[in-house]
């Protein structure tokens, strides 16, 4: 099928649906950008007449979508290949999908200036809204995956989309909720926010000093465990949440997917402030998927956010599968979020999920969450500095695109 993934996830669904997925996303699909069948029901997933799948035609204007001998192809135009084009171009072996369409040579940004993160998680960022078609191509190529597929239509993507290109005043003042997963496998995390939220806070009074902070915390677990969610409403006393954060616990858990619809309608019913003139970001923080029949309840939970004007920024933690990414992302792109996923790069907690992503810097998680809240109250984030940086995937030209299918096509935040 062309398939060249850096990613862990793995393409299931049984071959019945694959072959109806072909069919419906080939040349005479809608020229629609996207195009979502709908259901008779709200029933669980796996359910007959329950999937939804967003769809659409593939790169380019003519509509065509994937078909046979396509695919999600994310290249390396930095290899080497012995053919006349020279490196760059496609040739057997090196996972590109053809040279570069403006040829342009990559550009690895400082590959000799890496930062050694020492006891610090590292993560990375991302933003779908600048690289939409890239985004739209992954969520056709695991179209097959209907279990707890998030149904979300063609409209509200684009519209978030097209949303996310207006220029905006910038706010002047900050409300920030942290909605943080505390089951057994989360103890890293958890930890690392208890330790670092005081220098978070502090760095960004120091880089908008006139900018109002307030923060909240909802932390969720799942039905059966010692609380379903938990809620602390907002507050701008930094010492008194940091005491409340520390207050926290791990544990519970049992089975992999947990309450993250739950949690999000929590924070969502917080008194955040209503003046357009206020941040509003929510960091969720897990490691798992909603349960597969709460994926419309998951869905709603993130409408109402979108409705709120709260912008999702996902931390996909250690131990996340297929699922969690694609409904986290989508969660980002509907509400103008970004998508932070950690890394092995610190050398602490279980294994991360390599993103499916065609680039993107690594740095500290500190320094990721801050480039967030930078683009929201700054109304922009410059790539990090080679100080800041851990390590770069992928390949970028001079005007700052990354290398995507057979040219340079898809943004870095």
């Amino acid at each position: 099928m062309g398939l060249n993934l850096r990613s862990k996830g793995r393409l299931t669904g049984s071959v019945w649906f694959w072959a109806v997925g072909l069919a419906l996303l080939g040349p005479a699909c809608s020229s629609d950008l996207l195009s979502s069948p709908t259901s008779g029901g709200d029933g669980p997933a796996g359910d007959e007449g329950s999937y939804e799948s967003p769809r659409g035609p593939g790169k380019g204007d003519d509509g065509a979508g994937l078909g046979a001998g396509d695919g999600l192809v994310i290249g390396d135009p930095s290899a080497d290949g012995d053919d006349e084009d020279g490196p760059g171009a496609a040739g057997a072996g090196n996972g590109s999908a053809g040279a570069p369409s403006a040829m342009v040579p990559p550009k690895v940004p400082s590959p000799d200036a890496k930062l050694k993160p020492q006891e610090q998680l590292t993560a990375g960022i991302f933003d779908d809204n600048l690289s939409f078609t890239f985004f739209t191509d992954y969520l056709r190529h695991y179209a097959a995956q209907q279990r707890g597929t998030l149904p979300f239509t063609a409209e509200e993507m684009q519209a978030a989309y097209e949303e996310s290109k207006k220029q905006r005043p910038l706010p002047t003042a900050l409300d920030i909720s942290l909605v943080i997963d505390t089951t057994g496998s989360m103890g890293d995390e958890l930890g690392y926010l208890k330790k670092e939220l005081g220098s978070l806070a502090g760095e960004i009074a120091e880089r908008f000093p006139d900018a109002s902070q307030r923060w909240s915390l909802v932390v969720y677990r799942d039905e059966g465990d010692e609380y379903v969610t938990r809620k602390f409403d907002f507050t701008a006393d930094i010492q008194a949440f940091q005491g409340t954060l520390k207050g926290q616990t791990y544990g519970g858990g049992g089975d992999f997917p947990e309450a993250p619809d739950q949690g999000i309608a929590e924070s969502v019913s917080l008194s955040w402030r209503s003046s357009e003139d206020v941040a509003k970001l929510m960091f969720l923080v897990a490691d798992a998927p909603h349960h597969d029949e709460n994926r419309q309840a998951m869905a709603d939970a993130i409408r109402s956010a979108r409705d709120s004007g709260l912008h999702i920024y996902p931390v996909a933690s250690s131990g996340v599968d297929e699922l969690t990414e694609r409904s986290f992302r989508q969660a980002a792109q509907l509400t103008l979020g970004r998508y932070l996923f950690l890394t092995d790069d610190s050398g602490l907690g279980g294994s991360h999920k390599e993103p499916t992503l065609p680039c993107y810097y690594v740095t500290t998680l500190k320094k990721a969450i801050l480039r967030g809240v930078e683009a929201e109250l700054g109304g922009s984030s410059p790539a990090p500095t080679p100080e800041e940086t851990v390590r770069f995937v992928g390949a970028l030209n001079d005007e700052g695109n990354c290398y995507y299918g057979d040219g340079y096509a898809a943004r870095p935040f």
